[in-house]
Formats: C-alpha cells, sequence, structure tokens
C-alpha cells in the first residue's frame, strides 16, 4: 500500500515553498513542528511572524508593478483591519512594514493610542474607522481629530456625520463614505445593511459636507464580503462603484481616493491557487479605463486586508489520542481539541483549512473522520477543499503517537472563539507560542500565554472572587466582631 507522502505528492505539485517533508516530519516555512511539540506540547497554536510582512511586501509588489505596467498616477496605501487579530504581537509586526490601520469598534481606539504610545504608530498614520457607530466610538474619533491623528471617520449612515458637527473642532475634518453594496445572490438579503445607498451619497454630501467649510469628503469605500475575486459579480460591483466615484469626484474635487475593501484571498487546499498579480493588474486596468472614460483623475488607492495580512502565519497541532471504528466503514480519530471551541469557522462556516499529518508521512493511509473533544455532534472535520474525503496515516496507538496541524488559521479564529474565556464543555484556550527568526535567520519562539487553567475560568463564572468567604457556624462573639468590621469598613 502506498504511504502518505505518495498520496500527498501524486495530488499535489509538493513539496511547496511553504511545506515541506524531512524524515518523515513535516516542515512549516522550515520550522521543524515536532521540534516545537516536543518543546511545548500540544494542543498548540502556533504564529509564524516573518509571514506578515511577506505578504505586505508582495501585496505592495503587487500594486507597485500594476501601477507601472498600466501607467497609473495614483498612489497606493496598505491597511491592516485590526478585527481580523487584534494581538500586540501581530500589529506590532505588520507595523514594522509602513502599514497604515482600519478600525471597527470604539473598543479599537484604546489600542490605537497604546500603539502610538509605544511608538508604533504616528498622528500621521492613517487610521480608516469604519463600522456602524455607538457614540462613545464617535467620541474616541473625534479626540483623535482634535488633536491632530490622521483620522478618516467612514460614514455608515446618515445621521453619523452629526455627532463629529457636535465633537470634532479640528479645522479640518476628513470623511469617507462607505457604498452599500449589493449581495451575491444567494445571500437572504439583496443589499448590505452597512453603508450609505447610492441613491444617498449625492444628497448626504451636498447637505453635511458641502455646506460646512471645515469637512472634506476624501474617500470613497467599497466593501464586499466575498473580497477580491476573479467573478462577475465582483467585477460588475466595482464597475457599478467606480462610476458612482466618478460622478461624485466632479462635484466633489476634494475626493480623491477608494478604498477597495474585503481583501485578497488566502490559500485554503495545497491545491488552490491564486494569480494575485493579475488580481490587482485587472482591478488597476478597470479602475483606469473607468476613470478616462468620465475625464476623472484616477483615484489614490487604499486597501484594508486583515485574513491576507494575518491568516497564513497561523497554525493549530493536536495529538490524535484515540481512534474509534463507530460501525463497519467510518473511522474516528480523536483529537486533544475542539473545532468549535478553536477552529470555530471550520464548524460555523465550514471553512476548510490546509490539513496534514506532522508525522508519519512514511506510514499507509486510510479515510477518517476528525472529532473534537465537546459533546456537540457538530464538532468534527471531515473533508477538505479538493475533496470530500479527509485520509490520515495509518498509526500504532500503542507504539507511536501521531500529530496533526491546520494551517493558516491566524484570522480571526481567537476572535471568534473566544480567545480565553469561557467555551463549550469548558474547553480550554491552548497554549500559544510564536515563531521567528532574529537576524542570522535562526528560529527563536516565545510563549505567548499558557493553556487556560481551571481558576481563569473560575473567575469568568463567578466561582473565584476572592472577597468571597464561606460560611462557617460562629459563637455570638465572633458574629459581633464580624459585624463591628463591616460597619468600620463602611
Amino acid at each position: 500500500m502506498k504511504s502518505y507522502i505518495d498520496l500527498i505528492q501524486q495530488t499535489f505539485e509538493f513539496p511547496t515553498m511553504e511545506f515541506n517533508v524531512d524524515k518523515n516530519e513535516l516542515l512549516f516555512n522550515n520550522v521543524p513542528l515536532m521540534d516545537i511539540i516536543k518543546e511545548h506540547g500540544t494542543p498548540l497554536k502556533l504564529n509564524y511572524l516573518p509571514k506578515i510582512g511577506e505578504h505586505i511586501g508582495n501585496a505592495n509588489m503587487f500594486f507597485k508593478n500594476a501601477f507601472k505596467r498600466h501607467n497609473y498616477k495614483g498612489t497606493y496605501t496598505y491597511c491592516y483591519c485590526t478585527k481580523s487579530s487584534h494581538f500586540s504581537f501581530v500589529l506590532e509586526e505588520a507595523l514594522k512594514h509602513n502599514i497604515h490601520l482600519e478600525t471597527s469598534s470604539s473598543f479599537d481606539i484604546p489600542i490605537i493610542r497604546e500603539l502610538y504610545r509605544r511608538g508604533k504608530i504616528s498622528k500621521s498614520t492613517f487610521i480608516l474607522a469604519n463600522g456602524y457607530k455607538r457614540p462613545l466610538y464617535t467620541q474616541y474619533l473625534s479626540e483623535l481629530i482634535n488633536e491632530g491623528f490622521n483620522v478618516i471617520p467612514i460614514l455608515d449612515n446618515l445621521k453619523e456625520i452629526e455627532f463629529y458637527e457636535q465633537q470634532a473642532t479640528a479645522d479640518t475634518v476628513n470623511f469617507g463614505m462607505r457604498i452599500a453594496t449589493d449581495e451575491e445572490p444567494n445571500f437572504a438579503f439583496y443589499t448590505s445593511r452597512l453603508g450609505i445607498r447610492y441613491n444617498d451619497v449625492q444628497q448626504l454630501y451636498k447637505d453635511k459636507i458641502e455646506s460646512n467649510p471645515r469637512f472634506k469628503l476624501k474617500m470613497l469605500h467599497f466593501f464586499i464580503n466575498t473580497g477580491i475575486k476573479d467573478s462577475a459579480y465582483y467585477w460588475s460591483e466595482l464597475t457599478r462603484f467606480m462610476f458612482k466615484y466618478c460622478e461624485m469626484q466632479k462635484i466633489c474635487p476634494e475626493l480623491d481616493s477608494i478604498d477597495i475593501g474585503g481583501g485578497l484571498p488566502i490559500q485554503t487546499s495545497l491545491q488552490s491557487g491564486y494569480d494575485y498579480q493579475q488580481m490587482i493588474d485587472e482591478i488597476i486596468e478597470n479602475i483606469q479605463w473607468i476613470c478616462n472614460k468620465n475625464n476623472v483623475p484616477v483615484p489614490h488607492i487604499f486597501t484594508e486586508f486583515g485574513s491576507y495580512t494575518v491568516g497564513e502565519s497561523g497554525a493549530v497541532i493536536y495529538e490524535i489520542i484515540d481512534k474509534k471504528l463507530q460501525n463497519d466503514k467510518e473511522l474516528w480519530y480523536m483529537i486533544n481539541g475542539s473545532f468549535i471551541t478553536q477552529l470555530p469557522d471550520s464548524w460555523g462556516m465550514n471553512q476548510k483549512y490546509i490539513m496534514l499529518p506532522i508525522n508519519n508521512w512514511d506510514s499507509p493511509y486510510q479515510k477518517v473522520n476528525l472529532g473534537g473533544l465537546t459533546c456537540d455532534s457538530q464538532d468534527f472535520y471531515n473533508s477538505e477543499m479538493h475533496s470530500a474525503d479527509l485520509y490520515m496515516p495509518i498509526f500504532e496507538e500503542e507504539a507511536e503517537k501521531q500529530y496533526i496541524g491546520f494551517f493558516h488559521t491566524g484570522a480571526y479564529q481567537e476572535s471568534l472563539g473566544g480567545y480565553g474565556g469561557i467555551q463549550h464543555c469548558l474547553i480550554p484556550a491552548p497554549k500559544h507560542v510564536l515563531i521567528d527568526r532574529d537576524e542570522e535567520g535562526k528560529i527563536v519562539t516565545r510563549v505567548f500565554a499558557e493553556e487556560q487553567d481551571s481558576d481563569s475560568m473560575l473567575r469568568i463564572l463567578g466561582f473565584k472572587d476572592e472577597s468571597f468567604v464561606a460560611p462557617i457556624n460562629k459563637d455570638e462573639d465572633s458574629v459581633e466582631a464580624e459585624e463591628e468590621l463591616v460597619e468600620t469598613k463602611n
């Protein structure tokens, strides 16, 4: 029978730049994962930090090449949308590469201030403020604007600008507008709930921005949930958006930028590949053609790449702790973790990741289902992006261990799973390790967080209140003394 590595090599072009096998053990970006497992155990979350800078550099190169090829006269600005992963190590790593930021809630703003305090950003750093904004969010943004930060609130509804009329006192306040795009035909609704209707854009500008000498409309924001992809739906929505931009630019000369959010896709299979350069070339060509057709200067382009920035840096590693044959043909490999709690997109959205064994690549393989530790019947993973079946090496439980990894899990999973909080069946957050390279290229690791312990869960659930004292039998003297103590404290 063929070995697992034979299966992979006949199915994909393997090894890849990212994945390789040495002595029957998997390397991820040339990091020997079995060495990490031996040091830190499992389950284990990993982030390979150099991947973040690699993707930022690649995106800048794609746009630079496209601008040169089409003689595009605008500029390109790379923003990272913080909601993809708010961790300090992600933001600080990304900010090493001269990027800017996009926010989505009031809770982002204390992070912005802390980054400024640490010297990671300056007041000239673009802060694109998206999201439906409650009063605290607009207050925080107004304070930043008044202090001279380069903040562009992206208006999401018709009433939002009224808050800045009251709170923002700076001589100039720059705004963007998010356009409410149509959703894909398979959505349960037709038009996005987010953003301003096409029919309302011009009137909002006339009523609230043009009439106020301090306010400037600088940007239109384009976002669709599917992100950038080569589909009729994407090109149709982008074309519609650009014609609106040209219409607005003719009556608003300060308008000079667009944000094409909803970023580049990431790899979810060894088989699937994306020609990023071609995608960016087509975007630039379409934007320029529409602007030329309407005799409008081409806009400066902003992107807010989240998953593309951080997604491929992440991995989750498990050990197979049991094999269960539940009927004549369904074999379960049980992991020492949970898909529902630690990879919630795999459960809630049927998201597929690159799944590979860490060891035993020379062993024969078999079709399996992967089961998590919770009592929920949905806590499983049994197919891949390229196949309806899932195959893993055959191993003998008594003689050897089997480890598996899920890769490109660095975006959204921690926030959607409630990192460090309370999870289904009280499954703890796993140990979290960061992998980097020093100036000489040597691998260095550090623990970001230990595995969640029972004490932290008890505190969250209210069972670990340090001020709480269990009642005991007391005599009258001790009761009176305690009452006197309470009165003294009050």
